[in-house]
């Protein structure tokens, strides 16, 4: 390589195989603070990515990922104009209209009905001692706790789950292959969000969906596709993140079963555990921003326009910041799991609480846990997590 990056490892997670966790990520990350992909820049060490989740020349970068895999369907429009990518006024004024569904006491009010869900799933599997975890936990408590929050029928929460799924693969470096997946799973996720508003104006309710019923009816800039985009990328984010988040703390205590039964005799640990899973193996892999003019950082001119992957997989391993091992009680840098700054996730106080209540839970009631064959997966960059996970353990 030639020019500015002509001393920069390069690597490229769209080829088959790559892993966040290889050898070669860790190699890159020894030899310097980035490297250079099809996708624009990745930033591998830990200092870094704290330095420039909230930095003041960057804006949020995810909007180009439709565009750096060349698709231009539905989906494609949707996640461009959704919250995630807005920037500015716009997205204050949007972030302000969803926030109050993600206070700490609404969601210290739902604890209770996390921990019942949560019991409830792992009743139908307990006695046979065995499970496939995403399908018979992961998904479905994901995707219950989604509906309780959107005001949907718990008996909808199957369908919920495989459209927050299958809208899940354009966040893939497999997205152009999946793109038609991707738009027919939004586009019946947006008939769902149109049912749901047209019930809370018939029938008002004190919930998410209704408040932004009735910001909509105090404030005209709220659009009614405003609406239905806040409530659709509320379940999807809820399903998919959640899911895979779980099921990837599974597999981390699989290979450290001593920590899950340190966890069942100390549950006061359940935060510390999700956020040392969300560490090592956080399913959102990387947060991306973008150059919002030209700037200079640590010696690089890097042009405006252009997009930065922060490596938060990479980063939260970084040798420099953390001590090798996985351990729920160690005292610990933070993650940039939830990522940082203004566009840190909003429903993060949501899902820390729902996976806390969750570990807890299950590390209590399914002990000895253990692999049961071979779990499948979702590519190891992007967003990824298990598709399948069969464990066993010794039944109650």
């Amino acid at each position: 390589m030639t020019g500015e990056h002509a001393d920069a490892p390069h690597l490229d997670p769209s080829q088959p195989g790559f892993s966040m966790r290889s050898e070669a990520v860790r190699e890159a990350r020894s030899r310097s603070w980035y490297a250079t992909t099809p996708y624009g820049l990745a930033v591998l060490q830990y200092d870094a990515v704290r330095e420039l989740l909230t930095h003041p020349q960057l804006r949020q970068g995810s909007g180009k990922w439709p565009t750096h895999n060349n698709a231009h369907g539905d989906w494609a429009r949707w996640w461009q104009r959704s919250l995630l990518n807005r920037e500015g006024e716009e997205h204050t004024r949007l972030r302000k209209l969803a926030q109050p569904a993600f206070a700490p006491n609404q969601v210290k009010a739902l604890l209770p009905r996390f921990q019942r869900l949560a019991s409830d799933l792992i009743d139908r599997f307990a006695a046979r001692g065995e499970c496939e975890f995403m399908a018979d936990f992961a998904e479905p408590y994901a995707a219950q706790i989604v509906c309780e929050l959107i005001g949907v029928p718990q008996s909808r929460s199957r369908e919920i789950a495989d459209l927050a799924i299958d809208m899940g693969h354009a966040l893939s470096v497999n997205y152009q292959q999946d793109e038609a997946r991707s738009d027919r799973a939004l586009n019946k996720l947006m008939v769902i969000a149109a049912e749901l508003v047209a019930e809370r104006r018939k029938s008002p309710k004190d919930d998410f969906v209704g408040s932004l019923v009735t910001a909509r009816e105090q404030d005209s800039r709220l659009s009614e596709e405003e609406i239905l985009d806040l409530i659709v990328i509320s379940i999807f984010g809820g399903v998919d993140t959640t899911r895979g988040q779980i099921g990837l703390a599974m597999a981390c205590f699989l290979e450290h079963p001593d920590q899950w039964a340190l966890l069942a005799a100390r549950p006061e640990l359940g935060r510390a555990a999700v956020d040392e899973v969300m560490r090592v193996r956080p399913t959102t892999t990387w947060v991306s921003r973008e150059a919002a003019e030209d700037l200079s950082y640590r010696g690089l001119a890097i042009p405006m326009g252009t997009t930065i992957h922060l490596y938060t997989a990479s980063a939260g391993t970084d040798p420099l910041h953390f001590e090798p091992g996985f351990d729920i009680t160690a005292k610990r840098k933070p993650h940039a799991g939830f990522g940082g700054g203004k566009h840190h996730c909003i429903g993060s106080p949501v899902a820390r609480g729902d996976m806390v209540e969750a570990l807890t839970l299950l590390s209590r009631r399914l002990p000895g846990i253990r692999l049961n064959g071979e779990a499948t997966w979702l590519p190891d960059s992007g967003n990824t997590g298990p598709l399948t996970l069969p464990i066993t353990f010794d039944p109650c």
